[in-house]
Parts: C-alpha cells; structure tokens; sequence
C-alpha cells in the first residue's frame, strides 16, 4: 500500500519552469557574481562582491554626481557632419544617425549646469555608448562651452571622460578639439577657478592627452583603463612586456599621474569636499 498519493496535476506545476524576465540579472566579469538590476542599481552600477565598476552611461553620472532635478542640459541636439565625405566599412553620415537612433544622444558627451550639495557647478559627461566616446568636433565644442560657461560664472567645472579617443572619421577637425579644450582650461586657470577631471573606464587617446589630465584634481575610479595608447600597442612598440596593472588607474597614482582614486559611491562627497576645500 502506497503511504502517499501525489496528484499528476500537482507535479505538473512544481515542475514547471520558472520564466525570469529578460534584463532582470547581470553577471560580473571579473567575479561572476550574478547581480540583480535592482541590487546593481542601489550599488550605482558597482558589483556588491568585488567592487568592479560597470561601464554606465552619461544619464547614470549625472544623477549620481548632481543634485536631483538640479541639471540643466545646454546643446543637446547639436551633432556632427562629414566634413571629409569619410568612409571605412560604412559612410560617416550614415553612422551617425544610426549612434543617435541606438543611444537617443546626439553625440559622445553633455553639458550642462547644476548643483553638487546646492554648490552651482558645471557638468560635461562623455557617453561611450556613442561611437565609443569618440572625441570629434562636437565634443569638443561641448566641452569648451563648459568651460566658457564655468569661466563667466566662476562656477567650478566637472568634465567626466569616457572615450576611446580621438574620432579620426573627422581627421583634423578631431585633433584640434584637443588644442582648443586645453587653451581653455588654460584661461580658466589663470581665473583660478577649480576643474575636476573624472576619468572612467576607458579614458584614453586624444582625450587623455588633453582635457582629462590637466584638472586641478584628476580623480579617477578603480580598475579604470587610462592612457594615451593602449597595452598592446606600447608591447608591440617596446617590445617589452608590461608591468602588472599597467595603465589601470591605482597604477598611475602609484606613479603620480593621478591624485585620487575614488569609489563611485564616494565621488559626490569628494568632489564637494575638494571643492569645499578651494572656496575663496
């Protein structure tokens, strides 16, 4: 005689497989801990186990950095041309509109003005998500206004760096933006008015050889990819292999190419004290 009786019916529905909703689950590359959206969001974006920082986007540095509410974009619709007719495995101007239908920017970076614990600031954040975080003459020319806009209200400037560099489908037009960018962080210098550099994962090419490395204070997070050229290209060039941690972020500020290394959940309260700190 059986001691139990188990209805069809009801092993059906234990057996039935749990649908999980796409999106819902993230896993880190560097510890494959299995982190919950909601867990990632309340970490802003860094893993709860080994604190690796994902790559996230200009909308995501602009609520964590700023006030709620507090930002007000300037150009946002400003975007590139073609002024060279530049085509590699496809045309230029066909490109761009398709970053802006996939990312919904304009281009790789934002500005504008807000507060950081009610201190009137201004913001320039790169999106990587835009044609890597090319630096073309757009972004250039965003980034200068920011400058310009923090020099005639002497409000402090935060320009946050993601790119992969220089945007060479514009040639030229790209690399002056470099030239431009630091004359006028120059100007703004010589008005003693404070810039923090914030350099993300990755920042390097064109637009570590200018703006992202001449702050008053250049902070950067941990594990943050920063150079000129990458690994691979110095190997080759040297041929020589690198040292452990090269061009990660706690290894040029054990060299002295950066002055903070700084957890993204303490970045806000950073940046407000170093700015604190210079107050006249």
């Amino acid at each position: 005689m059986a001691w139990f009786k188990r209805s069809k019916e009801n092993i059906a529905r234990e057996t039935e497989k749990k649908e999980m909703p796409d999106g819902m689950w993230t896993k880190c590359d560097q510890c494959n801990e299995i982190i919950h959206k909601m867990e990632l969001e309340q970490s802003m974006y860094t893993c709860p186990k080994c604190n690796r920082h994902f790559r996230i986007g200009s909308n995501e540095y602009i609520k964590i950095l700023l006030d709620d509410g507090s930002f007000k974009e300037y150009d946002r619709r400003m975007r590139s041309v073609d002024p060279l007719k530049f085509t590699d495995s496809k045309r230029y101007r066909e490109r761009i509109p398709d970053a802006i239908k996939k990312t919904g920017l304009h281009d790789a970076a934002r500005w504008g003005t807000g507060k950081l614990d009610e201190r009137n600031v201004v913001l320039a954040c790169m999106d990587f998500t835009f044609i890597g975080g090319s630096m073309g003459s757009v972004v250039g020319e965003k980034i200068g206004r920011a400058i310009d806009r923090g020099w005639k209200t002497k409000a402090p400037v935060i320009v946050v760096s993601a790119s992969g560099g220089a945007r060479m489908m514009e040639g030229a037009y790209s690399l002056m933006q470099m030239a431009k960018t630091s004359a006028k962080l120059a100007r703004l210098a010589d008005a003693g008015i404070p810039y923090v550099s914030v350099m993300t994962d990755p920042t390097t090419g064109g637009v570590t050889a200018s703006y992202s490395m001449l702050g008053d204070f250049n902070i950067a997070e941990p594990g943050a990819l920063i150079g000129f050229a990458g690994p691979r290209v110095i190997k080759q060039t040297i041929g020589k292999d690198l040292p452990p941690g090269f061009q990660r972020s706690e290894f040029l500020l054990e060299h002295g190419f950066l002055d903070l290394v700084v957890h993204r959940k303490e970045m806000k309260h950073t940046i407000s004290t170093l700015l604190s700190l210079t107050a006249s």
